[in-house]
């Protein structure tokens, strides 16, 4: 039985849809899709679930009679998605997706977001994705009770990781960026701004779980630049964008967080302020899955004013109004291109943006770090995740770099431990060569 790769009815990608949670749908969507990829075979050399499909629609062939992927269960569809780390790239490469308007409709990362979603609402989320799924509220606990220190210390302690791993399902391999002593909101109320702040407005930042917590460098960072060039900077009330429930099938946790940052950054917008991110996985959700998945205005205003951080200095870049005022060069400066910024389709703005400061050269690396959210921290795919982030690491090694950036901080710690460097984003080394830099830990 030769399956039509046409869809009888529109895929249903939206939470809301009655047919999102219906089995039987999703059933035939999965076969369907997975028969067009296994005829396609395109992205075979992305991630491990373009194998693993290949390989089990192959087995039925052979030894089943099979025509395709008619005969795929739930063990196959499972083990495929288990295997995704959503990274988007076979969504932006795919001939076959609404974006480039073909009748098939494919949406690979998504439909096994729906096939995860469906299997954690009817078996429960699993305490290892619980345990991934709440960054937000982790750092906030730790920041609050000032115990930064102590999960530095579980951090970096090996047995005390091994323990973690066995319980949680956290690889004690990956390195997890530390707990900051001063978080990043209380590093804004206290910070004295510079004297051009306000001159050209002001923006709002969604400084990220990660910007707040962990790495606020980041943000402080993106405040002082954004200071140098005219504008003063405030942070609205958010909570962690989402992506990590939608990583675990969590669907209600993420869409309560959408919601709760749909209000908050809209009223930012209504006051005549853009949103800028500093990381590419949190401004990816606001900009492209927010008005998915809840189908709003709001969502859809929000998105639509809502900038990664570089893609705003480099429209500033563009129209002749970034500050120049430039203290030193950077040298040689490794760019990794993070895939969630691909995925938005705004090419490397943070490359275009580093390379006019005087006596410096970037050199872009467009390969996938195997992280992507929470999928690189889990144990059973760590090494897995290592064999995929391979060709990044040589492609910064064969760069030779005086200087190595990425937008994405979780894409940072793999290449900081597996390059032996250290790692910023790029908006601290546009911070460095205007001299204004702001070290925080």
């Amino acid at each position: 039985m030769k399956i039509d790769p046409k869809p009888h009815n529109p895929p249903a990608f939206k939470p809301d849809d009655p047919r999102y949670l219906d089995p039987r749908d999703l059933e035939g969507e999965l076969r369907r899709v997975f028969e067009i990829c296994h005829g396609c075979r395109m992205c075979v050399n992305y991630c491990g679930s373009f194998p693993d499909l290949f390989a089990r629609v192959d087995r039925d062939i052979e030894t089943r009679g099979a025509d395709g992927a008619e005969l795929l269960d739930a063990a196959d569809f499972a083990s495929v998605t288990e295997l995704c780390w959503q990274c988007k790239l076979c969504y932006i490469k795919c001939p076959y997706t609404p974006d480039e308007g073909h009748e098939w409709a494919l949406d690979f990362p998504r439909l096994l977001t729906r096939e995860k979603t469906q299997r954690a609402t009817r078996n429960g989320v699993s305490l290892q994705d619980q345990a991934l799924g709440e960054p937000g509220i982790l750092g906030q606990v730790t920041t609050m009770f000032r115990q930064g220190p102590v999960a530095n210390f579980v951090n970096a302690n090996r047995l005390v990781r091994k323990v973690i791993e066995k319980t949680a399902g956290i690889s004690a391999e990956f390195p997890l960026p530390p707990f900051a002593t001063t978080s990043f909101e209380r590093w804004l109320d206290n910070h004295e701004a510079l004297e051009e702040a306000g001159t050209n407005g002001e923006v709002a930042i969604f400084a990220t779980c990660t910007g707040d917590f962990n790495l606020p460098a980041g943000p402080a960072n993106a405040v002082r630049v954004l200071e140098k060039n005219g504008f003063r900077v405030v942070r609205p009330k958010q909570v962690c964008c989402g992506i990590p429930n939608l990583d675990g099938g969590d669907m209600n946790g993420a869409l309560e967080k959408a919601r709760t940052n749909v209000a908050s950054l809209l009223e930012q917008i209504e006051s005549g302020r853009k949103i800028v991110v500093p990381g590419p996985s949190c401004s990816y959700t606001i900009k492209k899955e927010y008005p998915e998945l809840l189908g709003t205005a709001a969502a859809r205003k929000v998105a639509e004013n809502t900038f990664d951080l570089m893609q705003f200095l480099e429209q500033l870049r563009k129209e002749k109004k970034l500050n120049r005022d430039f203290k030193q060069g950077l040298g040689k400066i490794a760019y990794h291109a993070a895939c969630h910024l691909r995925a938005q389709k705004i090419g490397f703005p943070g490359a275009r943006v580093l390379g006019a400061i005087p006596d410096t050269e970037v050199e872009v690396i467009q390969e996938c770090s195997a992280v992507d959210g929470t999928w690189g921290m889990k144990a059973q795919h760590y090494e897995s995740g290592r064999k995929y982030a391979q060709k990044l690491v040589r492609g910064i090694e064969n760069v030779a770099p005086q200087v190595v950036v990425t937008d994405c901080p979780l894409s940072g710690q793999r290449i900081a431990k597996e390059n032996n460097v250290i790692v910023r984003h790029p908006v601290e080394a546009l911070a460095e060569a205007y001299g204004i830099a702001v070290a925080l830990k």
